[in-house]
């Protein structure tokens, strides 16, 4: 029993070396780091540089022209013409003589067209697209919310997985020590091959999670350079963002009901639909243009009189649709038809939001009380551990005895990397479910994007192929 004893007692020793390895792999989201990429640093670099996000801000940047295309009602329409060819002619005149030429007729023109009325259908076309250009400026927030909270769930992702795979090196290195002490026992009679089998079975377990861990890890880092745009380098520990949060789930709820970036595109978008209905409607009414024209023609009358002729002339014009065959009065239809779409779309989209915020905000309470009982977990199987180890070096316990405690102290570390994981994405889906994850709200380093720069740059153009960006 005493040689039983002693050689339990050197597993316990490594033991207790194994706890502190596992311990400093456990915190790693919580330890100090002097050096490497901070979680606001990555939110700054997807920012910038995610695909997804740049796609969304080219889209709005196309719906911002739909605005001066809707202004061109406004402004006059001029057309310049040219024409020329050659003309052949033979005229028999009234006394049986026979006129003939070969002409070189030619016409250059100009016309200017001003509509005056149109039932006021630019106006509301106009008052269309800007509510188009709103509501795609709430769409872009809502995509940037989504590459940030993506931001943030690879990040803790990494940092969760780095600490998995160090605490499974951990377990394996001290399981392969013990296979090793328990081999030496056996040979020298102390235990028998059951206890040999044991710390086999358990190193063969600990190779497979340290396996799926590195596989998880891998996997954790190929997605964050998707998301992030490089490779994780040194990261740091992620902190919350209890400060932004609301105070109360009622202040959470009232939030996403109000200022939550999709309720707020679908406020627009049932805006849109209802002035489309007045588009539609202005096709049933009168329309009046202006019209100038001015035009030089040479060699262009077949009958000689005339070398040459110029023109100009100003023309009002009115027209009064009476029978179009039923087209307007169907689009008047169909248009109110998608505004009570609309309409049901946006109470839809407050619902939708409304839960969300619940569900945030009771997921961020309960990954509180989940760290806090993670970390109880942890300080009761360490102290079971040492207990174990205790009794084991008296000759009370079995190595196997030892092994479960160790096991069970790994299992409550994992959870606690879990637990800790999501109390940092929880905190930043909270933020985002009441509309207010973005640059300004985290105080990220990094200009933000600023949608109506380049509206207000080409909403007047009245004229230029380029964009303002030189494409």
């Amino acid at each position: 029993m005493a040689r039983r004893a002693a050689g339990v007692g050197q597993v316990t020793r490594r033991l207790l070396r194994s706890g502190i390895c596992l311990a400093a792999g456990c915190f790693v989201l919580a330890a100090p780091a002097a050096h490497g990429e901070s979680l606001p640093d990555a939110l700054a670099k997807a920012y910038q540089t995610n695909p997804a996000l740049n796609a969304e801000r080219a889209r709005q940047r196309a719906t911002d022209e739909n605005v001066p295309q809707a202004l061109s009602g406004y402004r006059p329409q001029i057309i310049a013409t040219l024409s020329a060819g050659f003309q052949a002619v033979r005229n028999l005149l009234p006394d049986n003589t026979v006129q003939s030429a070969n002409l070189k007729p030619w016409t250059i023109g100009v016309t200017v067209s001003q509509t005056l009325f149109n039932g006021f259908k630019t106006a509301n076309s106009v008052r269309v697209a800007e509510l188009q250009v709103q509501s795609g400026r709430e769409a872009l927030r809502n995509v940037g919310q989504g590459v940030l909270l993506d931001a943030v769930t690879v990040y803790t992702n990494v940092l969760a997985n780095q600490s998995l795979v160090e605490a499974q090196r951990a377990n394996v290195a001290f399981l392969q020590e013990t296979l090793g002490i328990t081999q030496k026992r056996l040979n020298a009679g102390d235990v028998t091959p059951t206890d040999t089998a044991q710390a086999e079975a358990r190193l063969s377990r600990g190779r497979a999670d340290l396996n799926a861990a590195e596989v998880n890890l891998a996997v954790s880092q190929a997605t964050y350079a998707q998301v992030i745009g490089n490779a994780p380098n040194q990261l740091r520990p992620a902190d919350t963002v209890d400060r932004l949060l609301p105070r109360s789930r009622d202040d959470a709820t009232g939030l996403a009901f109000r200022e939550h970036p999709a309720v707020m595109a679908a406020s627009f978008d049932f805006d849109v639909a209802s002035t489309s209905i007045r588009v539609a409607e202005s096709s049933l009414m009168p329309t009046i243009t202006l019209q100038g024209s001015a035009s030089r023609s040479k060699q262009s009358d077949p009958t000689l009189g005339t070398f040459g002729t110029d023109q100009a002339s100003i023309t009002t014009q009115l027209t009064q649709p009476i029978y179009d065959g039923g087209m307007a009065a169907s689009q008047t239809r169909q248009a109110k038809e998608i505004a009570t779409q609309s309409r049901q779309v946006l109470d839809q989209v407050r619902n939708q939001a409304r839960t969300a915020a619940v569900g945030a905000w009771v997921a961020n309470e309960g990954a509180k009380i989940a760290v806090t009982a993670s970390e109880a977990e942890v300080r009761a199987a360490t102290v079971a551990l040492q207990g174990v180890q205790r009794e084991a070096a008296g000759g009370q316990r079995t190595t196997v005895d030892v092994l479960n405690a160790q096991q069970d102290l790994i299992l409550a570390k994992a959870r606690l990397i879990g637990a800790q994981r999501d109390r940092v994405i929880a905190s930043y889906t909270l933020l985002s479910a009441v509309g207010r994850l973005d640059v300004k709200n985290l105080g990220l380093n990094t200009p933000d994007y600023l949608p109506e720069v380049h509206y207000h740059q080409v909403r007047d153009a009245w004229h230029g192929l380029r964009t303002p960006s030189g494409q």
